[in-house]
């Protein structure tokens, strides 16, 4: 992970087997992976093995703009850690973390060239924000 990696978490209150397949499985991905209400996920496919791929499409829900966000795993441990790399060579880790008072949820991710540092780290924060909520109501 580079100097530059950014840092997001959440606290969420709810059992580290549910957060888990909230987070993995394709069914639950295409209900919280967005950044805004504008946007959303309309297929995701997800192969939770170490050299396998997940491929999750994210759209404006006007149709005017879509996106693969896909990698291959690098690191797999149940409930505990998520490792990738996405398809443009960036890194990424995820750790699931249980504390007193809930799973706290990091992620640490290489940030893309395009896109500032700070509307980065907000938009990660919000798809993660989107997770949270699921998860706790559902």
């Amino acid at each position: 992970m580079n100097e530059k990696a950014i840092t997001i978490t959440a606290k969420i209150n709810a059992e580290i087997q549910k957060i888990w397949e909230y987070y993995t499985l394709p069914e639950h991905v295409t209900q919280w992976n967005n950044a805004g209400p504008d946007w959303h996920t309309p297929k995701a496919i997800n192969n939770l093995v170490v050299g396998e791929k997940f491929i999750y499409t994210m759209a404006a829900k006007d149709g005017s703009f879509s996106f693969d966000f896909s990698g291959v795993y690098t690191t797999v441990i149940l409930h505990q850690q998520i490792n990738y790399t996405m398809d443009d060579a960036r890194l990424a880790e995820v750790n699931f973390l249980q504390e007193i008072d809930g799973i706290l949820v990091t992620t640490i991710f290489e940030p893309e060239t395009e896109n500032t540092l700070e509307l980065q780290q907000a938009g990660w924060q919000a798809i993660l924000d989107n997770f949270k909520n699921y998860v706790e109501n559902n």
